[in-house]
């Protein structure tokens, strides 16, 4: 079983910044696929960014494509996501999840994923 501890959220104006963070309880988390999901109210859970277990391939939903960075620490079994240039579509509950790999993969469906997080709201003010 793995434990991942979203944090980071916040309010922020349109064109800011946050960084959230992932902390997952595995000592095994680099052989994890990591990603980053979001959902807004009245809508479905959506991909937003996912990174390779070694970190070696990421991959982004096209809404967040040249805004948004994932990346890992796995000495800290941390993921993060820096999301610049923030527009209030932005606006939901940020959800980390894991996937058990063996291979270099970025998932980016829901199902595909083992282990998720509670979340972290971000909202972002026009």
């Amino acid at each position: 079983q793995v434990q991942l501890v979203e944090s980071g959220g916040g309010l922020v104006q349109a064109g800011g910044s946050l960084r959230l963070s992932c902390a997952a309880s595995s000592r095994m988390f680099s052989n994890y696929a990591m990603g980053w999901f979001r959902q807004a109210p009245g809508k479905e859970r959506e991909f937003v960014a996912a990174i390779s277990r070694g970190a070696g391939i990421t991959s982004y939903a096209d809404s967040v494509k040249g805004r948004f960075t994932i990346s890992r620490d796995n000495a800290k079994n941390t993921v993060y996501l820096q999301m610049n240039s923030l527009k209030p579509e932005d606006t939901a509950v940020y959800y980390c999840a894991a996937r058990i790999s063996t291979a270099w993969v970025t998932p980016s469906g829901k199902s595909a994923y083992d282990y998720w997080g509670q979340g972290t709201q971000v909202t972002v003010s026009s």
